[in-house]
């Protein structure tokens, strides 16, 4: 299915408008500016590689730095695909273990870069629950991530299913942990190696990235990035990893990354740090890919629409975070959108 589309939208198969309209989102910025729906401090939309809408709320605007949280595990999960691509990686059977702590017991020295990048490892590790040992917050205070997240104990009841999974626990230790093992394998900090390898082609500029006490860069959130440069990441996965003329990101480890592997939620499947789902408009369905933080941040990916939407938030740790920004996209942006189009 991922192949199908992206090949579509490099023939130029899929409809698109003829030029670039503006799109009208009065009511949206009426209810914004008033602040029913919280702190929303971005819209933008980008259409055929045209922006068709973008606008800042609050304490939003152009160059304004939003923290994404884990939003950034999906830019995680491009850098693993590069290191792939040009060799640093074998492949996302490696072992992390292996490297640093050669004789971990059974459970961790299994644990494979692929549980990680879908969050089925052996870890005893979920950010959900307060009580977990893995949970990020446990994390934080010290001073050496690395060693807190290698030393996460393991699952004693974990199981694979048939295709090779354990069950879906969402842990950022195991992100920063695949961010880890790109900086040994390339022998390139992981920012730097993030920022020459994927941003810098993309014209994205200066962000800012969240480190430990001893200096380690967090890969699994907590990046500050502007929300227009978010849309050319988007249009990047949209277009199977190739930018200009220039293929950054091979195009089947784009289909891998998007391919469901993992049920998530009632609603959600997740693939390699992306996560995976219907948008619904009225009677119709959409297939999104998109990236997901803490306080309602957003990056979604229509590819039958060939758009990229954004949705910049501070609505950090509110019950209803989430479902504002989806709100967002399926009663104001999805409908603007086809009405636009001519296909509703």
């Amino acid at each position: 299915m991922v192949r199908v589309l992206i090949s579509l939208l490099a023939l130029g198969l899929l409809p698109a408008p003829a030029q670039a309209q503006p799109l009208d989102l009065a009511r949206l910025e009426t209810v914004l500016a008033a602040g029913s729906l919280g702190k929303v401090t971005s819209v933008i939309v980008e259409q055929n590689g045209e922006i068709r809408y973008e606008k800042y709320f609050g304490k939003g605007g152009p160059e304004v730095r939003n923290d994404i949280r884990s939003a950034a595990k999906s830019i995680t999960a491009l850098a693993i695909g590069q290191a792939i691509d040009d060799g640093s990686i074998s492949s996302i059977d490696d072992k992390p273990w292996g490297l640093w702590k050669p004789q971990a017991d059974g459970s961790k020295s299994e644990i494979t870069l692929r549980d990680l990048l879908t969050m089925s490892s052996a870890l005893d590790c979920n950010d959900w629950t307060r009580k977990s040992p893995g949970n990020e917050e446990k994390m934080y205070p010290k001073r050496v991530w690395r060693e807190f997240a290698l030393n996460i104990p393991h699952q004693k009841d974990y199981t694979r299913d048939r295709r090779g999974f354990g069950r879906f626990s969402y842990c950022t230790a195991g992100v920063f942990l695949l961010g880890q093992y790109v900086q040994e394998k390339s022998a390139m900090r992981f920012d730097k190696f993030v920022e020459q390898r994927l941003f810098a082609p993309l014209g994205i500029g200066a962000v800012k990235w969240k480190r430990s006490a001893s200096g380690e860069v967090q890969s699994g959130g907590q990046l500050e990035i502007r929300a227009r440069d978010l849309v050319p990441l988007g249009r990047l996965v949209l277009n199977g990893g190739k930018h200009d003329n220039s293929q950054l990101v091979s195009a089947s480890w784009i289909e891998a990354m998007l391919t469901p592997h993992v049920r998530a939620t009632g609603t959600d499947d997740y693939g390699y740090l992306w996560w995976l789902r219907a948008f619904r408009s009225g009677e119709r369905s959409f297939t999104g890919w998109y990236m997901s933080g803490n306080g309602g941040n957003k990056l979604v990916i229509f590819p039958e629409l060939d758009t990229v939407i954004v949705v910049t938030a501070t609505n950090y740790n509110k019950p209803d975070m989430h479902q504002i920004s989806t709100d967002i996209i399926e009663r104001a942006i999805l409908p603007a959108l086809l009405a636009k189009n001519g296909a509703d």
